[in-house]
């Protein structure tokens, strides 16, 4: 017969099973299949299915004058001109910045701050920093052309005269810099055993043959990204860019590629994950990122050497401005500087492809945009429309996504969601044929702002949306890639959190881009980089814009 302290003891025992099994139990279900807990959330989510008429849905992108912002709102100089006598240039981000990336910026400063006369006059310059892709838009469009224009390479300045702009190269190098394939050590040792030697046509073959996991930035926007498209096309067909066995060699290498990014901010994060063999980057950026400095760097494609245009018929004076402004830039001590900022390495490099016009360039771009999806898209777009999206705000995210439509290729599969308290599924996930474009103008129309904003409710909606879509819907295709598009203004104050939601987010990995209006989303953030997706922050004005350029080269 057992006494008190052996109950005791049993009943301890006993106890701590029961409690180890709950414990156990609701870790299990918290960190379980990405399924089942999913579902758990969206149960509790009050989710609506509205209906909408359909609308006649326009499908011509409109003239990039007309959704560009304007340039003083989105690109204030960060050189201003000091004299009535002076010349604008449009320069690449990695050096009109600040700190390691404003070598030019301390350039135009100190030559403003120098005084120097021509003819008589005291001239000066002002110096705007702008994506070169962007800088083309303006540029050719004419809703903003400066004098000058000096972008990462030659690439850009091809693309604006072929599209009838004229562009006199002033200077092929105003400061050295190559772009380069990073590999780490180990990948680089097996490349170099199998291949001999590290460049483009290595680096693409070890894609085709899944020997390598790497990525590279969008050629729409970045200089990089841009570059390597062209010099991966060149290695499959140095004599036609555009051959088709140019096409079945990118046809064979694209599947491979993990990750495309938006920006080189979003390469560089991707990078410091860890997951990536390779990827893509300049040399200034490599050399001022020391966490990376553990991946191995080759030079690869076209340099990168900053040339120099006059853009347009430059009146006498404004050409004598930027002749001496380049001769200015070349002086030892702002070489100098460039080098301690990471510029002028690599200067004995020489391009590894041939000269390319700028209308193969552009048919290139084309090319990726066709190929750069094996698998067929489904994405779920999800708009805050709560209270704060009242007036410009909601009238600009209406643009936007009807601008941005257009945009959407229509093989894609497509889903609209919308939440302020409660979550809207207002067009269920179909092919984004011309009925689904109907119907989302129409759903698009109708969006009205008001009440809180459950954001992680809808994001929730739109993940179930798309694994039902995936496992079971009509137009179901377990090869279907899914993504999520957030288009917020806002911090969540309602509903599900970042915390309930973020094991899920893991788990499936479905790539969640966010885009902010005059947003302080750091949660939304948080999330794209969880999923190594992009995060744009834009402010009303030029939302539209930039999400025109998101949907042209993810969708």
């Amino acid at each position: 017969m057992l006494d008190n302290t052996d109950k005791n003891v049993i009943l301890k025992i006993m106890g701590a099973t029961v409690g180890v099994f709950i414990l156990v139990y609701m870790g299990m279900h918290m960190i379980g299949g990405g399924d089942s807990t999913l579902k758990d959330i969206t149960e509790d989510i009050n989710v609506n299915t509205p209906t909408h008429p359909r609308q006649p849905a326009d499908i011509i992108p409109e003239n990039p004058i007309n959704i560009l912002p304007d340039i003083n709102d989105s690109y204030p100089p960060q050189v201003r001109e000091t004299t009535s006598s002076y010349i604008e240039i449009f320069s690449s981000t990695e050096k009109a910045g600040s700190g390691t990336d404003g070598w030019l910026t301390e350039v135009a400063q100190d030559f403003n701050d120098a005084r120097i006369k021509i003819d008589g006059k005291q001239v000066s310059v002002r110096l705007r920093g702008i994506p070169s892709g962007e800088a083309v838009d303006y540029i050719t469009s004419g809703k903003s052309r400066s004098d000058a224009y000096t972008p990462s390479n030659e690439l850009w300045g091809e693309m604006i005269i072929t599209q009838g702009v004229k562009a006199e190269l002033v200077e092929k190098r105003l400061v050295g810099n190559v772009a380069g394939i990073l590999l780490t050590r180990a990948k680089k040792d097996e490349l170099v055993d199998k291949y001999g030697a590290i460049n483009t046509k290595t680096i693409v073959d070890a894609v085709a043959n899944d020997e390598l996991d790497m990525g590279y930035t969008n050629p729409f926007a970045s200089s990089t990204g841009l570059n390597f498209l062209i010099s991966a096309l060149y290695a499959f067909d140095s004599s036609d860019l555009l051959s088709d066995k140019a096409v079945a060699g990118f046809e064979s290498f694209q599947p491979n590629i993990p990750v495309v990014c938006y920006t080189t901010l979003q390469m560089r994060e991707a990078a410091k994950s860890g997951l990536l063999e390779g990827f893509v980057l300049e040399y200034q950026t490599y050399v001022n990122t020391p966490d990376i400095r553990h991946y191995e760097f080759t030079p690869f494609g076209f340099r990168h050497d900053n040339p120099m245009y006059a853009i347009g018929e430059l009146p006498t004076e404004k050409r004598k401005i930027l002749d001496e402004f380049v001769e200015f830039s070349q002086q030892e001590k702002y070489q100098n500087l460039a080098k301690e900022y990471g510029f002028n390495g690599f200067g004995e490099y020489q391009s590894e492809v041939g000269p390319v016009s700028g209308n193969m360039i552009i048919q290139a771009q084309r090319l990726w945009k066709v190929l750069k999806d094996p698998k067929p898209i489904c994405a779920v777009f999800v708009a805050d429309v709560s209270g704060s999206m009242e007036g410009e705000p909601l009238k600009n995210l209406r643009r936007s996504m009807l601008e941005g439509q257009k945009y959407v290729g229509g093989n894609n599969l497509i889903g609209l969601v919308s939440y302020s308290d409660y979550v809207d599924i207002d067009l269920p996930i179909a092919k984004f044929d011309l009925d689904q474009r109907r119907l989302f103008a129409g759903a698009v129309y109708d969006m009205q702002a008001g009440g809180g904003t459950a954001t992680f409710d809808a994001i929730a909606v739109a993940m179930q949306m798309l694994i039902e879509q995936k496992a079971a819907g009509p137009d179901r295709d377990p090869n279907l890639k899914p993504k999520i598009f957030v288009l917020s203004d806002g911090v969540t104050n309602e509903g599900h959190s970042l915390n309930d939601i973020e094991h899920i987010v893991n788990d499936l990995g479905i790539p969640i881009y966010t885009i902010g209006y005059n947003a302080d989303i750091k949660a939304l953030e948080r999330i794209s980089s969880m999923t190594e997706s992009a995060c744009i922050n834009a402010d009303t004005a030029d939302v539209v814009y930039k999400l025109s350029l998101l949907f042209n080269t993810e969708l």
